[in-house]
């Protein structure tokens, strides 16, 4: 299952500049044409301003058209297009959309590593990380707390704790959903991974990220069903999304969560 992204369709440039080669006089043009900016090589393309804008190239021949992308979890910035397409027009392109990328990247929320006083995710609360006399972390209510001696500690305690959560309920999720179809799980491996919420092998072993826990339980629940639902179609076929709808019907408002919602789970850093 793959993770969102914010994406806007584009439309190929109708002028297109005369052909300018890399070398010679023609390099002159280029460098006036895109603000001096050396050549970032074949892969990407660097546009100077404030902040500097990369853009990383990727060609397709399934492509149409020039078309952008921002991945929600780094920030990567991604230009795909034909293979056909020069160079030259892609790097027109990118400067010619480098202030709707600056405002994209300026929206995304920073990075936060949970101390105590913020609020981080759980089971689709927003908790507040809380320093008591105590050992361990537990929630209670709507509050996370953590201990209050070596504070400097809590994103790793944070993590460690939802990493066991994540296991307790996806296992358990698990478990039911291939009891209803009259199989048995595999191993389960919990990941940070940045491109899936989880994955299944033709055994049966299943592979989830433990944000999972952070996300509403019915969003959990879901993840789990389908993958569940792999163990009987190992594709996203017609015959996929009926078994998947067995075991969690009208799963529309889980996958849209995960669009519009999911990638916000990895601002959270729980490791220096």
């Amino acid at each position: 299952m793959q993770l969102p992204y914010v994406q806007e369709g584009v439309k190929a440039f109708q002028n297109r500049i005369g052909d300018m080669g890399e070398r010679g006089p023609e390099m002159g043009l280029r460098r006036a044409l895109f603000g001096g900016v050396p050549d970032a090589g074949p892969g990407l393309i660097r546009v100077a301003g404030s902040p500097e804008v990369t853009v990383r190239l990727k060609r397709s021949s399934r492509a149409r058209r020039l078309s952008l992308r921002i991945s929600r979890l780094d920030g990567q910035v991604t230009l795909t297009l034909p293979t056909h397409v020069p160079r030259r027009e892609a790097e027109a392109f990118v400067h010619e959309k480098a202030d709707w990328i600056r405002g994209h990247l300026a929206d995304m929320p920073g990075e936060l590593r949970p101390m105590p006083g913020d609020l981080i995710p759980f089971e689709g609360q927003m908790c507040e990380v809380v320093a008591v006399a105590r050992r361990g972390v537990a929630q209670v209510g709507d509050r996370i707390e953590v201990p209050s001696s070596g504070v400097e500690a809590t994103p790793a305690r944070l993590g460690a704790f939802l990493k066991v959560a994540a296991r307790e309920r996806l296992v358990a999720a698990s478990e039911r959903h291939a009891a209803a179809i009259g199989r048995e799980i595999g191993k389960v491996t919990l990941r940070d991974t940045r491109s899936r919420w989880g994955s299944c092998t033709h055994e049966g072993n299943l592979m989830y990220s433990w944000r999972l826990v952070m996300a509403p339980p019915d969003v959990l629940d879901y993840v789990a069903a389908h993958e569940v639902s792999h163990m009987v179609h190992m594709d996203h076929s017609d015959a996929f999304w009926r078994q998947c709808a067995d075991l969690f019907p009208d799963h529309k408002a889980q996958r849209r969560w995960l669009r519009q919602k999911g990638g916000a789970l990895h601002r959270y850093r729980f490791r220096g």
